[in-house]
């Protein structure tokens, strides 16, 4: 008889990657998908490194700052102003600096459309450790209520580094009530401690009218690279030269395998900046 040839067995097509099963799972080399929505931040290079592609809604958002004043109001003016074009209030509770409604105006919002709720004078005034690691409980209040009334378009709420794990929770809890965004303003100390926030992003200064961001937690894979932002100006430009030149003398060594931040800067109309907190 003649012998034929066996043939191999045909290699099945590959399956088409199954769906997750929970909305609320991601892949690990994925970002994760924002199942109740997001809100633009006004920056495409931030947008796109954000699970969903923007600010999360019903979430908490923590930003971790070098120092108060380093453009974080900047980084937030777009969504905050978009949200009072959609006739919502934005909360501020417990902001480290009186307000500047002049300076608010110059970044595109409406100081009539702002919320603001202060701590007790006798609470301010305080010192030691109880001031640095506990927040006053009707702050907490206050925000835990602003997230549940569904009245406010985004909440901005100011903390110390230091705080019970619990009460993050909470205000967790009560963020997911809350069709909007919620930022924690807290110092960068906090960076190394765990947090129910999704999002946690780490700002330092990266030269004048320029913010470093570097995402500390997400919904998806580690981000090694910074992202560096041109912020709306508030220095005329003819400093800028200078500004760079003494961030640069103490700037600290980067990482290995970083590269240097881009250097390019583009140019907007100048802008007033917000006192207390640019």
């Amino acid at each position: 008889m003649e012998a034929f040839p066996l043939l191999a067995d045909p290699v099945p097509a590959a399956a088409p990657e199954a769906s997750l099963p929970h909305p609320a799972l991601w892949r690990a080399h994925e970002l994760g998908r924002e199942r109740v929505g997001v809100c633009a931040t006004g920056f495409d290079a931030l947008d796109v490194e954000l699970p969903g592609g923007g600010w999360p809604k019903r979430a908490l958002t923590e930003l971790l700052l070098a120092h108060v004043g380093i453009g974080e109001l900047r980084l937030l003016a777009p969504v905050l102003a978009a949200l009072q074009q959609a006739q919502r209030h934005v909360l501020l509770v417990d902001p480290p600096a009186p307000l500047s409604a002049w300076g608010w105006c110059g970044l595109g919002l409406d100081a009539a459309q702002l919320v603001v709720v202060q701590r007790r004078p006798d609470d301010r005034t305080a010192r030691g450790p109880l001031r640095r690691r506990l927040p006053a409980a009707d702050m907490w209040w206050a925000a835990e209520q602003a997230l549940a009334c569904g009245h406010v378009g985004a909440l901005l709420l100011w903390l110390p580094a230091r705080l019970p794990a619990d009460l993050l929770r909470r205000l967790q809890l009560a963020a997911q009530a809350h069709d909007g965004p919620a930022f924690l303003l807290r110092d960068a100390q906090a960076r190394g401690t765990t947090s129910a926030a999704p999002l946690r992003v780490w700002l330092q200064p990266a030269g004048a009218d320029r913010l470093q961001l570097r995402v500390v937690k997400r919904r998806g894979p580690p981000l090694v690279q910074p992202i560096v932002l041109d912020l709306a100006p508030t220095l005329p430009t003819s400093v800028y030269p200078r500004a760079d030149a003494r961030l640069a003398e103490h700037r600290p060594a980067r990482p290995a395998g970083e590269t240097a931040a881009p250097a390019a800067r583009t140019t907007a109309p100048h802008a007033p900046a917000v006192a207390g907190a640019a």
